[in-house]
């Protein structure tokens, strides 16, 4: 299979946005199945300081196939200093656009946009006011 230039490139390169985040400011979610070929997590961590708060770093894991990781990476790339809103900043039909995704694997979006919304539903769930 041929990929185009973005996928080429954002696979290749996702060593730099590849990898897990730990701490009192960081959530995680992640969605799919290894066992069905592909499973994805986020890992994202808040910058609570910013009004509003809004992501200092993300990252991720991927058992998927090139077209996923690097939609993934370029994702993880993207998310510095955004606000906390657990949409993606491309709808799903951009980033099969924009990374060439094959129709048949466009459920295997699908399961990124559900571990995107998995983490960043966690972190707004921890900055929502608590009860007075």
């Amino acid at each position: 299979m041929t990929y185009n230039e973005p996928t080429r490139r954002y696979f290749e390169d996702a060593c730099g946005t590849a990898g897990v985040l730990v701490g009192p400011d960081c959530f995680r979610g992640a969605s799919g199945s290894r066992a069905q070929g592909t499973w994805v997590q986020f890992d994202v961590q808040v910058d609570w300081s910013a009004r509003p708060a809004t992501i200092r770093a993300l990252r991720f894991l991927a058992f998927a196939c090139p077209h996923i990781i690097a939609v993934s990476s370029w994702l993880a790339e993207q998310a510095p200093g955004r606000e906390i809103m657990a949409q993606l900043p491309e709808s799903v039909q951009s980033l099969q656009e924009r990374f060439d995704v094959p129709i048949p694997k466009l459920g295997r979006l699908l399961i990124v946009e559900d571990a995107w919304i998995a983490a960043l539903s966690a972190a707004q769930a921890a900055s929502a006011p608590g009860p007075d």
